[in-house]
């Protein structure tokens, strides 16, 4: 029997109070200072009031300790979607995810490092941040927009995002954010995913006519749920998915989550380890208001971002200011800068557009205290028409 999938437009769970928040997009600060002037991407772009000089400022940009000023801003990368968040009351008594409308009520409560994360309790998430924080309070978030908004605003003291799957691939929407927000990459932690079918008491395997869960999990357990022929339906979030078959008391309906979201929900588990590779890891974020000092004492890894003028071999160039001094790059994204794209057409395929401009997003193993990482970035400074450091941080070599 062959399975289709279908996709729900919103997970129906029972969620908090509807409100709407219409926010405004952020200013983006950079390490570094505008280039000479030349053809380059329409890129919105302010210099730094202080009336310092560019040449003054390769030394404090990349030495040991991070200053304030000489830097310009990215303006205005999507200011004409502000985020909204909507939710539904929820009779519940579990914790409810962090929305917009808490963003204005909540207030740090004790000592504990309050820690936001995206979904509900027993989420892989949660789990994240509690292997980055241990002890900490971890606080659920709506939505990946809601947990960087309660960072900056003082809600929490930290969020822990994924950014990447070793099955699944990229986690575009976090790269996107990373770039609308103010805040810094302080560390990263990889989790080792074990996916679990779960279902209400008394359901058997043979009762299951559909699965509930996040779009990747669903495609992570393909085989498996392929061979039981179940429909599978994506929804925003693991857990999620196991408290909406648990709250419903569905029948007919299992869930793709984790071992966690089995106990929190009250939930059995028909079977544990479904997904396809057992090489499967998520590699998370740990983003604070302030970036950290880098050391040399441990290994380190560097995030940046920049955009390069269109023509051939320039990424070359780009990638060549790495190759030659012996830096290691461990990852590579480009993405599309949303709502700008360049205004270049080409009669011989009907007027759309020639090329976009990219984000080119680079990890590379080396602090920003290693005299290399500093001419490297210097050297790409030359010719990038934008360039900014997302975060200088501990390499997470362990899986846990």
């Amino acid at each position: 029997m062959s399975a289709t999938i279908v996709r729900s437009p919103k997970l129906p769970l029972p969620p908090p109070e509807t409100t709407t928040s219409n926010l405004q997009s952020l200013n983006h600060n950079t390490f570094f200072t505008p280039l000479p002037n030349k053809r380059r991407r329409r890129i919105s772009i302010c210099a730094s009031t202080d009336g310092s000089a560019a040449g003054d400022q390769s030394n404090s940009a990349f030495g040991g300790e991070i200053k304030k000023g000489q830097a310009i801003e990215l303006n205005k990368v999507n200011d004409e979607n502000p985020y909204e968040f909507n939710a539904k009351d929820s009779p519940n008594p579990l914790p409810r995810p962090l929305t917009s409308a808490d963003l204005s009520n909540m207030a740090t409560e004790g000592s504990r490092l309050r820690v936001a994360y995206q979904g509900v309790r027993g989420a892989y998430s949660e789990s994240a941040a509690e292997k980055a924080y241990p002890n900490c309070e971890a606080v659920p978030c709506e939505q990946f927009d809601t947990a960087f908004e309660a960072v900056e605003r003082w809600l929490v003291d930290r969020a822990v995002l994924p950014i990447e799957n070793s099955l699944g691939g990229s986690i575009h929407r976090n790269y996107d954010l990373l770039l609308r927000h103010r805040l810094h990459i302080v560390g990263e932690v990889k989790l080792a995913i074990s996916h679990c079918l779960l279902a209400n008491n008394g359901v058997k395997i043979e009762d299951l006519k559909r699965v509930l869960s996040h779009p990747q999990a669903l495609a992570q357990c393909e085989n498996t749920l392929t061979k039981l022929g179940l429909v599978r339906e994506a929804v925003d979030d693991t857990a999620g998915a196991a408290k909406y078959i648990a709250f419903n008391k569905l029948q007919d309906a299992g869930a793709v989550a984790s071992l966690a979201a089995s106990r929190i929900y009250g939930l059995n588990v028909l079977a544990q380890d479904i997904q396809d590779d057992s090489d499967n890891v998520t590699r998370f974020l740990m983003l604070a208001r302030e970036p950290i000092i880098p050391g040399t004492d441990k290994p380190f890894k560097t995030s940046v971002v920049f955009s390069l003028d269109e023509g051939p071999g320039v990424l070359f160039k780009a990638l060549a200011v790495f190759a030659m001094r012996n830096i290691n790059l461990t990852k590579i994204e480009s993405r599309p800068l949303q709502k700008q794209a360049l205004r270049v057409l080409d009669d011989s395929v009907d007027g759309f557009p020639k090329y976009f401009p990219y984000l080119f997003y680079v990890d590379f193993e080396a602090s920003m205290a290693d005299q290399r990482a500093q001419n490297a970035l210097g050297h790409l400074k030359e010719f990038a028409t934008f360039l900014r450091v997302l975060g200088s941080y501990p390499s997470d070599s362990g899986i846990a």
